[in-house]
């Protein structure tokens, strides 16, 4: 282990102690360090290979992180500064001890689906991005119905039509975001190793607008209506933003990138499941 990067959420009570904690402690061992505060909103996003990143912050932290180091394969040890999460899963005290496993080769790698965003209009494309949670689809004014055209690519340039949604919205989520907006919307919860994804309506105008659950494989095109008179607005992983417009085309495919979460076993996520969604607690 050559160089780590640590890429810290000063909003957070105590990521600046306990990054200086982990940058004496790594640089002790000459690992050499490069750190990222930002304090709640990143401007920008640091450039460089690093062996593996620290995440300290919460589940917004992780899914920044995710973003910017998925394409060169860093490995993620996403320490848990946060309140309600399931990404974030080591606990500040723990981080020496799973660093220290991953090392020795004893911590589990979960590899995590992303899916990769490209904007087309007029035949071009004018934005891309991908996401470890969600991409939303919603009026970016005052709450109105929206209207988009739904297909998914099941063979090389053949389209099976899924309709017209008229909805506040869609999301669409991977496996792990399914514990997010998606679950709020309604959708089901899969398991976050699953390379699969979750068409969720929000609000649908017709009941029959099911969650519906998709290979990640099969690309999803969604197309706004021509007439859509209210803005719309693409948000990715509740993060990051983009104005569409009518007859643009968002693409969704999945990403040949996978986020590379430290963990230390796959037992943890279905405690935090259970724990923070209180399952099997009886309520007075």
């Amino acid at each position: 282990m050559r160089s780590a990067i640590l890429l810290v959420n000063l909003h957070k009570e105590n990521a600046k102690s306990a990054a200086a904690e982990i940058s004496r402690e790594l640089e002790k061992r000459g690992v050499a360090v490069t750190v990222f505060a930002f304090d709640g909103h990143p401007g920008s996003s640091p450039q460089g290979i690093w062996d593996i990143a620290f995440s300290l912050g919460g589940d917004g932290t992780v899914l920044y992180t995710a973003r910017i180091m998925a394409s060169a394969g860093t490995p993620i040890l996403p320490l848990h500064l946060g309140t309600l999460g399931f990404l974030a899963g080591v606990e500040r005290h723990e981080w020496l001890s799973v660093y220290e496993q991953w090392l020795n080769g004893e911590a589990r790698l979960s590899l995590r689906c992303m899916l990769h965003i490209t904007v087309e209009r007029d035949g071009q494309a004018i934005y891309e991005n991908s996401c470890l949670n969600d991409m939303v689809i919603a009026s970016s004014g005052i709450a109105k119905l929206i209207r988009l055209a739904v297909k998914t690519e099941i063979a090389s340039g053949e389209f099976a039509n899924l309709g017209c949604y008229r909805s506040d919205g869609l999301v669409i989520a991977t496996p792990t975001g399914s514990t997010a907006y998606s679950m709020a919307a309604g959708g089901p919860i899969l398991d976050p190793e699953m390379e699969a994804l979750i068409i969720s309506p929000i609000c649908p105008f017709t009941l029959s607008n099911r969650p519906l659950v998709m290979p990640a494989w099969q690309p999803l095109r969604i197309i706004i209506d021509r007439e859509q008179r209210s803005g719309v607005l693409l948000t990715i992983d509740g993060q990051v933003s983009f104005d569409l417009q009518p007859e643009d085309t968002v693409i969704i495919r999945q990403s040949p990138h996978y986020a590379r979460l430290i963990t230390t076993g796959r037992s943890a996520y279905y405690a935090a499941l259970k724990g923070k969604l209180a399952w099997g607690v009886e309520h007075a």
